[in-house]
């Protein structure tokens, strides 16, 4: 179980986006990587495809360390870090250290 999940809402703490806002579109575990909507947009020279895809300039989103994003709480609504339970049904769970309420 990851700290950050798809679809999670995330706060930029470090970096040149910092204080940024998104929604995390892609995890890739392996690399310790978070790919978050708006920030971190790269530039990629693309060749033209067929008719219907022209070439060009194109930015997009690229990746993010891990280390990097904080969960945004939905309850209180701030950046926090995110610790882990065992629920009364023995399930494991994300829980928020500022509000001590359950993010899922």
């Amino acid at each position: 179980m990851r700290k950050i999940k798809r679809n999670d809402n995330v706060m930029v703490v470090i970096g040149k986006d910092r204080g940024r806002t998104g929604t995390v579109r892609q995890v890739l575990p392996d690399a310790g990587r978070v790919v978050v909507t708006g920030v971190n947009m790269v530039k990629r020279h693309m060749r033209p495809r067929s008719l219907q895809q022209p070439g060009g300039i194109i930015e997009k989103e690229g990746p993010i360390q891990v280390s990097n994003v904080m969960l945004v709480c939905p309850s209180c609504g701030k950046a926090t870090r995110v610790g882990f339970r065992i629920r009364e049904d023995k399930s494991k769970g994300r829980y928020c250290k500022q509000c001590d309420s359950d993010v899922d």
